[in-house]
């Protein structure tokens, strides 16, 4: 087994994906990128990474960057879960086969990998999965309507995979991100932001690679508001 770190990203070709994947590379971690689009394994490879060509919403492609990273590298100390886009309608609208494929997007792409991942964490005797969701998830958004409702539901399982996985040092964190710099900005959106901007990618970044990092070794099954001010914790 090396003794460099390894971090694996999902959904890692472009955004704030591959915006931790970089992030991670510059911590010293070594990388692996699973993309559907081909750009992850293009980053991969100018990180000096492993990089699949592949979507989080299969099994068989996740297994497939998984099984490379233990043969090349014998470890997996942080999984980065992120996501495309899934159905967006007015929420009456939406039609069964839209929430079935919002619930693939947005909920099963983090349980896939944390399911495949774990297991290594485990016997290494500890590891970081950390997802990202959205601001959604606790206060609904009508544009985001696919999202808000499986990403609360990431959020209830991220607690219950704390609370099974915290005994074996496996620690899981969603970062809840608001409007982002990976989109085109909107005036109608920054007027909601209370600090007058959409957030960037790199903020988002750094906020993983410090849950991935010694510092955040006590924090698990917690849900981190990355939005500017737009939602409030109680």
């Amino acid at each position: 087994m090396s003794d460099q770190k390894v971090a694996i990203v999902t959904a890692g070709g472009s955004g704030m994906g591959a915006a931790a994947a970089r992030k991670l590379a510059d911590d010293g971690f070594r990388v692996a990128i699973l993309s559907s689009s081909g750009k992850g394994e293009a980053l991969a490879q100018e990180l000096g990474g492993i990089g699949v060509t592949g979507s989080n919403q299969s099994n068989d492609d996740i297994q497939r960057l998984v099984d490379k990273v233990i043969a090349e590298w014998g470890r997996i100390d942080v999984l980065v879960n992120s996501a495309g886009h899934g159905p967006r309608a007015p929420i009456l609208e939406i039609s069964d086969d839209d929430w079935h494929r919002g619930m693939d997007v947005y909920f099963l792409s983090a349980v896939r990998p944390a399911r495949l991942v774990a297991p290594h964490m485990v016997k290494q005797g500890g590891g970081a999965i950390i997802n990202i969701s959205t601001f959604a998830a606790f206060e609904p958004d009508p544009v985001f309507p696919t999202s808000g409702v499986f990403r609360a539901g990431l959020a209830a399982f991220t607690k219950l995979f704390a609370d099974q996985y915290a005994k074996h040092n496996v620690r899981m964190n969603n970062v809840l991100p608001g409007f982002i710099d990976s989109l085109p900005e909107k005036d109608v959106f920054r007027e909601r932001i209370p600090m007058g901007r959409y957030g960037r990618s790199a903020e988002i970044a750094a906020t993983i690679g410090f849950l991935a990092s010694e510092g955040a070794g006590y924090i698990t099954g917690q849900n981190l508001r990355v939005d500017g001010g737009i939602t409030r914790s109680v």
